[in-house]
């Protein structure tokens, strides 16, 4: 029996990614963390493809995309995003990374290159992915589709504390306004703008903890 197709989509620090995590081993289902994959190639970006003044050049980038290649690897029952072989999820996370990613993500060229290899993964079933156009644009198909949600003040402070355990230094200030600049341009971009698919479950997390949001959307999900 074919398992079923999950895209949830939403904005920064409502906690896609974690909670994709934990569904998938919920479900037994792959998954596979989109945001990462635009981080990847973000971080590829500034190792490689700066200009004099230190800014990415898009169109160096555009030209060694085929020198890209990015996949996930199996670590202690989670998925790692590895660059050309080398384990950068440490690296993704950084500040530069999270400043320029939404820059990244809006180019036709790195969408279109990230596209089909989102779809192969997808096609055979039983696979959840989070990100930003899921439900919209890369699975419009999906068996289901979510939208998460949460106020920027509490996106802020979850996001704040991620970082802290990472160990990246930063002040809650500097991290509200990142989110809210990466909001603007995921919102207002012409490539595969953020926003909710019609047939998307809207969730709003602001006052729901990690386990309340992953209980709301497995009661959502048929018994697989």
């Amino acid at each position: 029996m074919r398992k079923p197709v999950i895209a949830i989509d939403g904005y920064s620090s409502t906690g896609k990614s974690s909670i994709s995590k934990i569904i998938a081993q919920e479900l037994g289902l792959v998954h596979m963390d989109t945001g990462a994959l635009y981080r990847g190639i973000t971080y590829f970006a500034l190792q490689n493809c700066l200009n004099n003044e230190g800014e990415i050049n898009l169109s160096q980038l555009f030209a060694r995309l085929n020198e890209i290649h990015l996949e996930f690897k199996p670590i202690d029952q989670e998925l790692v995003l590895f660059l050309n072989g080398i384990n950068i999820s440490n690296e993704i996370r950084r500040n530069d990374v999270a400043a320029n990613v939404s820059l990244i993500a809006c180019q036709k060229e790195v969408r279109d290159f990230l596209l089909e290899t989102q779809r192969e993964i997808a096609k055979n079933g039983g696979v959840i992915l989070d990100g930003r156009d899921i439900g919209t644009v890369v699975l419009p198909n999906a068996d289901y589709k979510f939208f998460l949600t949460a106020s920027i003040e509490e996106r802020t402070r979850r996001r704040f504390l991620e970082l802290q355990s990472l160990g990246i230094e930063t002040d809650e200030n500097a991290v509200m306004r990142n989110l809210i600049n990466r909001d603007k341009i995921d919102s207002e971009r012409e490539v595969a703008p953020l926003r909710k698919a019609s047939d998307a479950i809207l969730i709003d997390n602001t006052h729901l903890s990690k386990k309340e949001t992953i209980v709301l959307i497995l009661s959502q999900i048929d018994d697989i």
